[in-house]
């Protein structure tokens, strides 16, 4: 999944986007949400191709479509612009480009966070101190970035001791190939493949830092507001599928392995690196645990620091982000992304 916002002039865009592209506050029956391909968000695709989804809306009076879309900064976009009621994203594009932007997005459905899907590889060496003076290839202002940012805390070292240089993920694994690459910030599938050479050795991965790089259904909060019934299915259809996987259910699994272009053992490696919050239970713990704060405040920053966190932001508190507590991170005048677990708590309770 190319969780990037690496291109300068997509995010750009989006952020000069109008407010008034974004989607309309009013009451409706038709909502469209959009995906892209992610070990945890297979199973949007499986929810509309399985007839998950149409039982849910149906069962609310109203019409789910869920689309899939190949370019992930894409996607992304064109919630931005009101073209989608939600979008798969994770908690850092998110605060960079809608909310950055302008449209006051929440938090739906906690999905997963990475817990070894992002690492870092260096070649001919075995310890992340090591990377200190080399040339490092990542995609740039991506979750790669950030993860770099995280582990070179961990070593006393920050992106001042190495050079960091701007790399495709289409290019990721041609570039290690190379003789002049020596360190790699990737995630999988590249990064299994390229930690299978024998020269290769992961140094760090994001299970180091678990639960800061996680993976969302965000929705237009106004449209939110004023359709209940729009968050009630999707969270609804989300956890019966959740059950499915929990199962162990080979013909869902096997499903969305084949749509991710791989086979049923291959999306289970990607899921034994994921941290998947099967129950509704787990995803509102999470939600409500005092280190989500703590995280969304290092992306802040991190984002601050890159200077992608909203146009002509004076500092990491420009945007606000509410939490479940009613505990505001940032401009508590300016919130535009909030984690509101009200929807997956009424999963976890049986009432939807």
């Amino acid at each position: 999944m190319l969780k990037s916002i690496a291109k300068a002039s997509l995010l750009a865009a989006a952020l000069s986007m109008p407010l008034s592209f974004s989607a309309q506050a009013e009451v409706k029956t038709d909502f469209k949400v959009c995906w892209s391909i992610y070990v945890g968000w297979m199973p949007w695709g499986y929810l509309q191709d399985s007839g998950i989804m149409k039982k849910w809306a149906d069962k609310y009076g109203i019409d789910v479509e869920i689309v899939q879309i190949n370019d992930y900064v894409e996607s992304i976009n064109q919630y931005t612009a009101g073209e989608y009621d939600g979008c798969s994203m994770t908690n850092m594009d998110a605060l960079s480009i809608p909310a950055g932007g302008g449209v006051d997005t929440t938090a739906l459905i906690v999905g997963d966070y990475s817990n070894g899907n992002d690492g870092i590889i260096l070649k001919d060496e075995t310890e992340l101190a090591e990377i200190k003076g080399q040339t490092v290839n990542l995609v740039e202002l991506s979750v790669s970035h950030y993860l770099l940012a995280r582990a070179l805390d961990t070593v006393g070292l920050t992106e001042r001791d190495l050079t960091v240089v701007n790399t495709s993920d289409a290019d990721m694994i041609a570039a290690y190939a190379t003789a002049d690459v020596t360190s790699v910030v990737t995630w999988n599938p590249l990064l299994s493949e390229i930690e299978a050479q024998p020269n290769a050795t992961k140094v760090f991965d994001s299970a180091g830092i678990p639960g800061e790089i996680i993976d969302i259904m965000m929705v237009n909060t106004e449209t939110l507001a004023d359709n209940p019934a729009f968050g009630k299915a999707l969270t609804g259809a989300w956890y019966e599928v959740m059950d499915l996987m929990a199962e162990g259910d080979e013909t869902a699994l096997t499903a969305m392995a084949e749509a991710s272009g791989t086979d049923l053992a291959g999306y289970k490696a990607q899921l034994a690196t994921t941290k998947m919050f099967y129950t509704p239970a787990e995803a509102v713990e999470f939600s409500k645990s005092a280190e989500l704060p703590k995280t969304m405040k290092f992306v802040a920053e991190f984002l601050f620091d890159k200077g992608i966190l909203g146009e002509g932001a004076p500092s990491p508190e420009f945007v606000g982000v509410s939490f479940a507590d009613g505990t505001v991170y940032g401009d508590s005048n300016n919130v535009k992304l909030r984690f509101d677990p009200s929807f997956i708590e009424m999963a976890a309770s049986g009432s939807l």
